[in-house]
């Protein structure tokens, strides 16, 4: 354990080196006081970005083991304001908060209408983010930002709310569409109408009777739920963990595998 750390540490401190870092002050209405490390590659300007230069496309590649100096935006969906804290809506900045609690990411600067935090996963560079602009134009705030670090869509993580699933199930998928879900339009919108990029879906149900959705994902959970919430979370981070030091092809074959639903068991019983 410890020789596998001190690799994750040696790759850290190699990988900063090659990019120095920077402060500078966050735009676009941030606070004086709150800055961003910006990694400037020693090389030309044009090359300003956290992303390290890719030597073939293969590395590029999601489905493959994450390499050195191959950065990810994780972008957790949700509507900014305290009236939405603790909404099923919501749960996508509840994760990006247990991720940066568990990663030791400080969430402290605003850029491109997105609280960010910039850390690492392992040996994996990561950028997380949490969008203010509400959640039917998340695309707005997360396509300048992809852009403007150069990491390309297939290294967008984008967490949201599905009510397709039930409460407490996770998917890591490596494409999809939309679903209904108007923060993913955006997205997707936003990338040209691109679909491949990965996302994990968090179940949040189904409402009772005829509960219109768009109010039953605007209500907190209830309490039985936000009992289990916290084990919830924490099973999101470790799917983002593996995501992040052993590749989106071993993430969605093994991962998802053992995180069936009640409900998916039940009916391989029958």
């Amino acid at each position: 354990m410890g020789t596998m750390m001190q690799q994750i540490q040696l790759q850290r401190q190699t990988w900063m080196r090659s990019h120095r870092w920077c402060n500078t002050p966050a735009p676009l209405g941030g606070s004086s006081l709150a800055v961003f490390l910006l990694p400037c590659p020693r090389s030309s300007p044009s090359s300003l970005s956290i992303r390290a230069c890719s030597s073939s496309p293969s590395n590029n590649s999601p489905s493959s083991s994450p390499a050195l100096g191959l950065p990810w935006l994780i972008v957790g969906l949700g509507n900014p304001g305290s009236k939405f804290v603790g909404t099923r809506h919501n749960i996508g900045f509840e994760l990006i908060d247990a991720i940066a609690e568990a990663e030791n990411i400080p969430l402290r600067t605003i850029q491109q209408r997105s609280l960010l935090g910039k850390g690492f996963i392992g040996p994996t560079p990561v950028l997380l983010a949490k969008p203010h602009t509400y959640m039917n134009l998340s695309g707005e705030s997360v396509g300048p930002i992809s852009t403007y670090y150069k990491i390309p869509r297939e290294r967008v993580l984008a967490i949201y709310d599905d009510l397709e699933l039930e409460f407490a199930m996770l998917r890591i998928l490596p494409r999809g569409g939309h679903g209904g879900h108007n923060g993913m339009r955006s997205l997707i919108e936003h990338f040209g109408g691109k679909q491949d990029f990965p996302r994990l879906r968090f179940g949040v149900g189904r409402p009772e009777c005829n509960m219109d959705p768009s109010a039953y994902v605007l209500q907190k959970f209830n309490p039985r739920e936000r009992k289990e919430l916290d084990e919830v979370l924490q099973r999101g981070v470790e799917g983002v963990r593996l995501l992040m030091t052993e590749g989106l092809q071993k993430t969605v074959t093994t991962w998802n595998l053992h995180r069936k639903s009640r409900l998916e068991m039940i009916k391989e019983l029958e």
